[in-house]
């Protein structure tokens, strides 16, 4: 099979790929000096990661097979192109819960602890400030009780926190309750239209005053400009992000060292245990397309 990596991002995963294909197998990685449509002609499966799958590249490639995701998300792939070749989209789903998981408590510990403003402090020699607050007495909302969310709920509880679920069906009352019942809002959600802008002004005007904002899903998701304000504002107590609203990001842009706010560089499914788990799923994917047998994780 010849099998084309097509992300700038996560390149750490593709030595273990690599290690785990049948040696009959060629793994290439996009040289993104050339447009990616030049590179298809040959590819029979295109694992995306963050690259964009269009209909032109899809076109491009008339012995592709298999659009196989190494992740969980999609949206990056012309589902509808892919469709119409006939060529199976796949993805990678249930491999990085708990990686994220751990990643949510790490952004929601270092926002309720203060860090960028302790790190400020420590290279003053400042000693005692700034004071933080407690997680454990405290209400943990989970947007998108999947997979993930379920993982963050189990750590939540034992740091002693409450927690409280939102999900894709829930009434409008129990939306109303749900926000101003939370010192500690994470959005695990996919991103659709249903969920593109779900955090805006509304909705963090109806969170507490001081409320911590978590997103470990896709910044889309948050409204930039409503949670710039309210960030200004001081509503919102604090931003923790592992996804933005464009990636790359610009390391220049102020919002990211704001004293209030804590980044990751979309690494929160990263982990040496969730990349094994992702390779697996992949590697069997592609080895039952050689057999012409069922793929898993199916989307299109």
């Amino acid at each position: 099979m010849d099998v084309l990596f097509c992300g700038s991002g996560w390149l750490d995963v593709v030595p273990v790929l690599r290690a785990r294909l049948d040696p009959a197998d060629t793994l290439r990685v996009w040289d993104r000096a050339r447009p990616l449509i030049d590179e298809v002609a040959t590819v029979e499966v295109l694992l995306p990661s963050n690259g964009v799958i269009t209909a032109e590249v899809i076109a491009a490639a008339p012995r592709l097979r298999l659009i196989q995701q190494p992740a969980a998300g999609y949206e990056g792939i012309d589902v509808a192109a892919a469709r119409a070749r006939g060529v199976p989209v796949c993805n990678a789903p249930g491999a990085n819960p708990v990686a994220v998981a751990e990643a949510a408590v790490l952004l929601m510990l270092s926002l309720a602890r203060r860090v960028p403003e302790a790190r400020a402090a420590f290279d003053r020699a400042t000693i005692g400030g700034p004071v933080g607050v407690q997680l454990a007495g405290r209400t943990l909302g989970i947007v998108g009780p999947g997979r993930t969310g379920t993982a963050l709920a189990e750590r939540a509880a034992a740091l002693g926190m409450g927690v409280r679920t939102l999900g894709s069906r829930a009434t409008p009352a129990e939306r109303a309750a749900f926000w101003p019942a939370c010192d500690v809002v994470s959005v695990h959600c996919p991103l659709t239209a249903a969920t593109r802008g779900l955090i805006d002004a509304a909705v963090l005007a109806a969170m507490r005053p001081g409320a911590l904002l978590l997103n470990v899903a896709r910044g889309a998701i948050l409204d930039r400009a409503a949670v710039e304000a309210s960030l200004a504002s001081g509503h919102l107590g604090g931003l923790g992000l592992d996804v933005y609203w464009q990636e790359p990001w610009d390391p220049a842009d102020p919002l990211w060292r704001h004293p209030r706010v804590v980044t990751l560089p979309h690494v929160a499914g990263s982990t040496e245990e969730a990349f094994a788990g992702i390779v697996a799923i992949v590697v069997d994917n592609i080895d039952r397309l050689r057999r012409g047998a069922t793929l898993q994780h199916q989307v299109s």
